[in-house]
């Protein structure tokens, strides 16, 4: 440790429903943390936002927060790491500090007629090569077009230099370090590969992709690795002076904390959506399968790691939805145990496609559907195949991913909310036919974006370390038979083709 007195690394983990910040030890532990929700705003149906207002507010009272319960202040701090929601578009005034709109939110769906636009010349494929992403809503670069075009006056002070854009990452270290003042407009390069606008081989802005969505590059921020000083704390702040230091998207940061550095290693990270990352090496490789090709990390002046991504849109969100808009739960965590009342999914299955659905179909004209239903079916069995669809869709990814690299999985690290619903891991095993192993440090997000901090200012050697401090907690090992586990596929895969072309 290059300075004993410094004790911990701090974390921000600004996500989809929460913010987050955690104080790391140099064993990467938990020593504390403070969490606040922030509201989901929906316009109308397929639009999701968020006020970046309330996002950074709530981002600073959780630094005093995790501060507050560990007795500490920011003399202990080493470096601050952040990592994020991606995807997700502000674009705010540099001289007010103010967003000319809400946050687009990466479930947003409103963009569709603008992919439909751009794929009418050269198809949905057209950028493939150079971003490693097939067009659709998910990625920032509609949700940017659809801002410039939509709101009021925005694109003349685009045009004029006045606007920045930026991930959740880029607005926070802005306003972190100091906003109007001098505010430091970066991003890194895993949170750049998912805007659609980043070459992944020269990991720089493409004038010509930005030319034809009528973006001015002067909205962007500058492109660094995932584990350099950006910046510092403003002085009025928590953490004056503290180095900013690591930056990465939530599933690469994940993938960072779960120590996947060797090709061939994988997570899977289960929170609103779901997200499986195989780290592919030092070159980018192209998916024929439906997946996403995206920057890993990139460690200073290292060569960058890329990974191969299943994007799943609803898994966790699925329980909310039972919880909040059917009721037949108080609470997440019932979940498990009213599924547990029955044995099995009574011939229920739910494809959850809300806003269609994401990796390895790409299908926006689906939509959800239960199927199977008979009169013997309870809301048990309902809950029983809402969290077999979380396992189901991770198989169809984990597919696509053995398609595309020609490599069986081993083994599938796992982190996230829903690992701590026992019934789901196991059910999540049998459906892969592997094991599925969760580490005892299960806040891997927050966890990946300390370890790129503490590594750029010496708090932590190197990967060397990471490896060292991961540690496994619990193995789920497959106990299904082939047969059944056919069967089950074969059913799901029916239920899948009956979500398809709902929409015209």
């Amino acid at each position: 440790m290059s300075d004993t007195e410094r004790k911990y690394v701090l974390a921000i983990d600004q996500g989809t429903t929460s913010s987050r910040t955690i104080l790391f030890n140099h064993a990467g532990q938990v020593v504390s943390s403070g969490q606040l929700e922030h509201e989901q705003i929906f316009p109308h149906a397929g639009w999701v936002e968020h006020d970046p207002v309330e996002i950074w507010g709530n981002v600073r009272e959780t630094v005093g927060m995790a501060l507050a319960q560990a007795s500490a202040n920011h003399h202990d701090i080493a470096a601050v790491g952040i990592t994020n929601q991606r995807e997700t578009t502000i674009i705010w005034d540099r001289n007010t500090g103010e967003p000319v709109y809400n946050a687009i939110v990466w479930q947003d769906t409103r963009s569709q007629d603008i992919v439909d636009r751009l794929a009418a010349d050269g198809g949905l494929d057209r950028f493939h090569e150079i971003v490693g992403e097939t067009l659709s809503t998910y990625a920032s670069i509609t949700k940017i077009m659809w801002i410039l075009e939509n709101v009021e006056g925005v694109r003349e002070r685009a045009e004029r230099g006045e606007l920045a854009f930026g991930t959740p990452d880029t607005w926070l270290i802005w306003n972190m370090t100091g906003g109007v003042n001098g505010g430091v407009h970066v991003t890194d390069v895993t949170n750049a590969s998912r805007t659609m606008l980043m070459d992944l081989r020269t990991l720089s802005w493409r004038d010509d992709i930005c030319e034809i969505a009528g973006i001015p590059m002067s909205l962007l921020p500058e492109i660094r690795s995932s584990s350099e000083i950006y910046g510092y704390g403003r002085q009025e702040g928590l953490l004056p002076g503290k180095p900013i230091a690591g930056d990465l998207g939530d599933q690469q940061a994940a993938t960072f904390g779960q120590a996947c550095f060797q090709p061939g290693m994988a997570k899977n990270t289960y929170g609103t959506g779901c997200f499986m990352l195989l780290n592919t090496g030092t070159e980018p490789q192209l998916s024929k399968n439906g997946l996403i090709t995206t920057v890993c990390y990139k460690i200073g002046d290292q060569a960058p790691v890329y990974a191969l991504e299943g994007s799943i849109a609803v898994t966790g969100s699925l329980v909310q939805w039972l919880r909040d808009n059917l009721g037949i739960i108080t609470s997440s965590s019932e979940i498990e145990a009213l599924a547990e009342t029955v044995d099995d999914n009574g011939g229920m299955y739910f494809v959850p496609a809300f806003s269609g659905l994401f990796a390895p179909h790409w299908r926006s004209d689906a939509r959800g559907a239960i199927v199977g239903m008979t009169r013997y079916n309870t809301k048990a069995h309902l809950a029983r195949a809402a969290l077999e669809a979380t396992a189901f869709q991770t198989r169809e990814v984990l597919d696509a991913m053995e398609a595309d690299s020609g490599a069986k999985l081993e083994q599938l690290r796992v982190d996230g909310g829903m690992t701590a619903n026992k019934l789901l891991m196991q059910f999540q095993a049998d459906i892969l036919n592997t094991d599925v192993v969760l580490p005892v440090v299960a806040e891997t997000t927050a966890l990946g974006a300390a370890y790129a901090a503490g590594i750029a200012v010496g708090f932590w050697e190197g990967e060397d370390d990471v490896i060292a401090n991961w540690e496994e907690a619990t193995r789920w090992s497959p106990q299904m038979d082939d047969g059944e586990r056919e069967h089950q596929l074969h059913q799901w895969n029916k239920a899948v083709a009956r979500t398809l072309d709902w929409i015209d």
